[in-house]
């Protein structure tokens, strides 16, 4: 049996840090359109959908750099790395997004684990988008102290959660890395 390490190569390791640093590029972007949409939501009581509703573009890179990439531990490595930027960069929530770098990244890899890291399909991009939502919805409960919230609106921010990071974490990966493929820029 080969030791892990054994499959990152240089140009892994250039793949994984470019998606890092473009995907910290959209974090950091996403932190003022995060702001607008709160700032919108909050007159109705609805502010904590923001944040549901646009996670999955904060959980990108995880499943972008395993459906690439195609290595375990890459998934973590890219939302760190990503999160970094965002960081350095001056994101809103300044070293704590370290913490939800980590943990998105552990959610994106759990998902592709479930498999062996062995499917890169519909399936891999499903468990990913599922065990991601769970993670990291898991670790906002506490941190945003959602459990003071009724039993129905922390349901509804899970289920606008999933959809989010489906949609953009999960099919926009998937969709990205097909289309590098079909350039011939991925080897298979």
């Amino acid at each position: 049996m080969k030791h892990w390490l054994a499959d990152w190569h240089l140009k892994n390791i250039i793949l994984v840090t470019l998606i890092g640093i473009v995907t910290g590029l959209i974090f950091w972007i996403m932190n003022p359109i995060y702001t607008a949409v709160t700032a919108l939501l909050t007159p109705m009581g609805l502010a904590p959908f923001a944040g549901a509703a646009l996670l999955g573009f904060w959980t990108i890179s995880g499943p972008l750099a395993l459906l690439v990439v195609r290595i375990p531990g890459s998934g973590l490595l890219a939302e760190l790395l990503g999160s970094v930027v965002e960081m350095l960069l001056g994101g809103i929530w300044g070293a704590a997004t370290l913490i939800s770098g980590v943990v998105q990244g552990v959610g994106s890899e759990l998902g592709f684990a479930v498999t062996g890291y062995k499917n890169y399909s519909w399936l891999s991009v499903t468990l990913t988008s599922i065990t991601t939502t769970v993670v990291t919805f898991g670790f906002q409960l506490l941190k945003h102290d959602y459990a003071g919230f009724s039993a129905g609106l922390i349901v509804a921010l899970f289920l606008v959660s999933l959809v989010s990071v489906f949609l953009f974490s999960g099919v926009l990966s998937l969709l990205i890395a097909r289309m590098l493929e079909r350039a011939h820029l991925l080897e298979k």
